[in-house]
C-alpha cells in the first residue's frame, strides 16, 4: 500500500525573480507509515521570504533545495493515521515539510499543538510561530529594546515587521515608525496597529522620509529590507543605537551584489551596534514568547492579520506575490478548513 500525495518541486534555479516554470506540481506515492511514523494532512502551509535563498545553489545558513526534490516549509496539519503512541490520530501538529497536501513523517519530527479557541490554526505559522518568535527575539534580545526607545521597522506591514512594531508599542516605546510599500499598508500601520508614524518608501528618499517621521532620531532599527533602508537608519540613529538585522528582501532577487550603505563610518562616532541573527538561535525564548503573545491575542491588544491563498495549486503564485510585497501580515496557503 502507498499514499498518493500532491507536491511542489523546484526544477530550475531562479535567475532574478522566480517564474512559474521554475516549479513543477507532481503527484507522488509515499509509503504507508512504519513504526513510529504518522501521516499528516496539511491544513495550512507557510511561504516565507527566506525560501528564496534556498532556491539558490550558493551556501547559506539554510541548505539549498535540490532540483527535483519537494520543497519544504512550515505547516500545520492533522494526523490522519498514526503508528506512534506519542502522537495519536486526530492530533494537530506542526512540521517543516510543507509544499504538499499529505506528509509521512517520523513522529519525532512533529510538534503537537492545541486548538486556538475562536482563532485559526494558521496563526501557529505566523504570530505564534517562527515569524512571531523572530520579532520577539530580534527586538528584545538582539536589539536590547528598552521602554522609551524610538523604534524604526522596515517592511513593517509584513509577517515579522507588523509584530515588531506592536511589541514595541505594547512594551512602552516612545515612538514606533514603519515603512511599507503601498498607501493602504501605511494606513493600516497607523490606524489599526498603532504605529506613531509610517511612510511609503516609494514617496521619496528613505532617509528624508525617516527624518520627517522620527525627527528626534531612532534608538532601535529592526531591518527586514536592507539596502537604502539600512543606510537611512544609520543616519537616523542616536548614540548607542542598535539594529537587529533580520533580512534584506530588497536584494533577494538581485543578480549582482547591491551596493552597501555608504555611511558605515557613522558606526564609530555614534557607537552603533548592528547585529544579524537567526531565530533558531533563540528557541529558549519560546515559552515566555508564547505565554505573553497568547495573552495579547486573547485580550485584543495585538492584531494578527493574514493574507490567505486557497489551495495547494496557488502556493507558487503566493510565494512570488510575497516577494513583490503582495501580502499584508502573514502570507499563508490554506489547503483544508480547520477541523471543528
Amino acid at each position: 500500500m502507498s499514499i498518493a500525495t500532491r507536491e511542489w518541486q523546484l526544477v530550475r534555479r531562479p535567475h532574478g525573480k522566480p517564474v512559474a516554470d521554475d516549479f513543477r506540481p507532481v503527484e507522488a506515492e509515499r509509503p504507508d507509515p512504519g513504526p513510529g511514523e504518522v501521516v499528516v494532512r496539511t491544513i495550512a502551509m507557510s511561504v516565507d521570504p527566506y525560501m528564496r535563498g534556498r532556491m539558490n545553489a550558493t551556501k547559506s545558513y539554510a541548505p539549498s533545495w535540490e532540483l527535483g526534490e519537494t520543497m519544504q516549509g512550515g505547516t500545520v496539519g492533522q494526523v490522519i493515521a498514526s503508528r506512534s503512541d506519542a502522537v495519536p490520530e486526530g492530533a494537530l501538529v506542526l512540521h517543516g515539510m510543507g509544499w504538499r497536501d499529505v506528509a509521512v513523517l517520523d513522529a519525532g519530527h512533529v510538534s503537537v499543538v492545541e486548538p486556538l479557541p475562536g482563532l485559526p490554526l494558521s496563526l501557529y505559522l505566523g504570530v505564534l510561530g517562527m515569524p512571531g518568535l523572530t520579532a520577539w527575539a530580534g527586538l528584545f534580545r538582539v536589539a536590547a529594546f528598552s521602554p522609551g526607545d524610538a523604534v524604526f521597522v522596515s517592511g513593517a506591514a509584513g509577517a515579522v515587521g507588523s509584530l515588531v512594531g506592536q511589541f514595541a508599542r505594547l512594551r512602552g516605546a516612545s515612538r514606533v515608525v514603519g515603512s511599507a510599500g503601498t498607501p493602504e499598508k501605511v494606513r493600516w500601520l497607523g490606524d489599526e496597529l498603532g504605529f506613531s508614524a509610517a511612510f511609503d518608501y516609494h514617496d521619496g528618499a528613505v532617509a528624508d522620509l525617516l527624518a520627517a517621521a522620527a525627527p528626534e532620531g531612532i534608538d532601535v532599527f529592526f531591518d527586514n529590507v536592507g539596502g537604502e533602508h539600512l543606510e537611512a537608519a544609520i543616519a537616523a540613529f542616536n548614540l548607542h543605537g542598535r539594529a537587529a538585522v533580520c533580512g534584506a528582501i530588497s536584494s533577494y532577487n538581485a543578480v549582482s551584489a547591491p551596493p552597501g550603505p555608504r555611511n558605515m563610518f557613522l558606526l564609530v562616532g555614534k557607537r552603533l551596534t548592528l547585529r544579524g541573527f537567526l531565530v533558531g538561535d533563540h528557541a529558549d525564548l519560546q515559552p515566555e514568547f508564547v505565554e505573553t503573545v497568547s495573552g495579547w491575542l486573547r485580550d485584543g491588544s495585538l492584531v494578527a492579520r493574514e493574507t490567505v491563498v486557497e489551495g495547494l495549486d496557488g502556493a507558487v503564485d503566493a510565494f512570488r506575490d510575497l516577494l513583490r510585497g503582495g501580502n499584508t501580515g502573514k502570507m499563508v496557503v490554506r489547503l483544508t478548513p480547520d477541523p471543528e
